[in-house]
C-alpha cells in the first residue's frame, strides 16, 4: 500500500525510473521541446528545473552535481553555456506543459513540455506592447480644437456704425415696369356686351289625339 507516498513511481523500478527520467532531461536540454506522457512530463518537471536552476551558477561544483544526474557531456554544456544564459532573468518556471489529447492505444493523456525561453511564438504575443486603455475615450474633433490656437477676439464696432455699413451695402432694387392694368369692373362688363342674346323659339303644341268610340 502507498499511504502518503506522493511519488509516482511510473510503473518502474527505482534505478529504471531515474535513468529514465535523465535520459527524458538530456532530450529536452537538447531538443527543447519533447513529447510523451502527461504523467512523465509532470515528474520530468520536478526532475530538470532543479537542474536549470543550479545552471545559473557556473562552477566546477555545479557542473559535476548537474553530470551526475544528466550523465551526458553534451547536455551539460548545452545547459551551462546557452540554456543558462537565456533564462539567467527567470526566477522559475523554466518549463511549460501542453497538453494534446489522448493516444489511440491506451488512451493515455499526452502532452508537449517545452522550454518557456524557446518558444518563439509565444515570446512574440506577450512582447507586443499593449494599448492603453483609457476610462473617457476623446473624440478627434475635441482634440484637434485643443490643439489648434485660440481665437483672437477684435474690438466690437459700436451699433450705429454697423447700421450705416447695412445701410451702404443695402442694395435698391430697380423698378419694375408694370404694363397698365384695367379695373375688375369694366373687363366684367366688356365680357356680358360681348356675349350674344339667345333667340327664343315658340314650340307649338301637340294635336289633341282623336277619341276612339267605347267598346260595347
Amino acid at each position: 500500500m502507498r499511504h502518503n507516498n506522493r511519488i509516482n513511481h511510473l510503473g518502474r523500478t527505482h534505478s529504471h525510473r531515474d535513468a529514465m527520467l535523465s535520459n527524458m532531461a538530456v532530450s529536452l536540454l537538447i531538443h527543447k521541446r519533447i513529447f510523451t506522457t502527461l504523467a512523465k512530463a509532470k515528474e520530468l518537471r520536478k526532475y530538470v528545473e532543479p537542474l536549470i536552476t543550479k545552471g545559473k551558477e557556473d562552477t566546477t561544483h555545479s557542473r559535476r552535481v548537474a553530470f551526475q544526474y544528466l550523465r551526458d557531456k553534451y547536455a551539460v554544456t548545452e545547459l551551462f553555456n546557452d540554456i543558462s544564459q537565456k533564462v539567467g532573468d527567470r526566477p522559475g518556471g523554466y518549463t511549460r506543459i501542453i497538453k494534446t489529447g489522448n493516444r489511440l492505444g491506451d488512451n493515455a493523456s499526452m502532452c508537449f513540455i517545452e522550454l518557456v525561453d524557446y518558444n518563439e511564438l509565444m515570446l512574440k504575443d506577450k512582447k507586443a506592447p499593449a494599448k492603453a486603455k483609457t476610462r473617457r475615450s476623446r473624440r478627434k474633433s475635441d482634440v484637434a480644437a485643443a490643439a489648434a490656437p485660440a481665437p483672437v477676439e477684435t474690438p466690437k464696432a459700436p451699433a450705429k456704425a454697423k447700421k450705416a455699413k447695412a445701410v451702404e451695402k443695402a442694395v435698391v432694387p430697380e423698378a419694375i415696369n408694370v404694363p397698365d392694368v384695367k379695373p375688375v369692373e369694366e373687363v366684367v362688363e366688356a365680357k356680358v356686351e360681348e356675349t350674344p342674346e339667345i333667340p327664343v323659339v315658340e314650340v307649338p303644341e301637340a294635336p289633341e289625339a282623336p277619341k276612339t268610340d267605347e267598346i260595347k
